[in-house]
């Protein structure tokens, strides 16, 4: 769990009011317990203004050493406090892993 928590720990600085970092790493061929793949869902006024490709900006510049070294896939669902409300509170679930062969 330490990419996870160190995902955790530099996405607080958008000061979120919700935040979800899941590792997704257990859908995907990799060795059990592996800290590869991860979906964060992030709420904050800190998008307030910002297109999604903005958005994306900022979490991919606080995670720019984990996504160098550790990180093969990052799935980002960032969005104001406004816009999670009006979707219910909810994300979309990510894909099942087409590549690689079954465990």
């Amino acid at each position: 769990m330490l990419i996870q928590n160190s995902i955790e720990k530099k996405l607080k600085s958008l000061n979120p009011e919700h935040l979800e970092v899941i590792n997704e790493s257990n859908k995907h061929n990799v060795p059990d317990g592996s800290e590869s793949h991860f979906k964060v869902i992030v709420i904050s006024n800190e998008f307030a203004g910002l297109k999604l490709v903005g958005r994306h900006r900022i979490v991919n510049r606080l995670l720019a050493d984990e996504l160098a070294n550790s990180i093969h896939a990052l799935s980002i669902h960032a969005k104001t406090p406004d816009e999670w409300f009006d979707s219910g509170a909810t994300s979309v679930d990510s894909p099942d892993c087409l590549g690689g062969t079954n465990k």
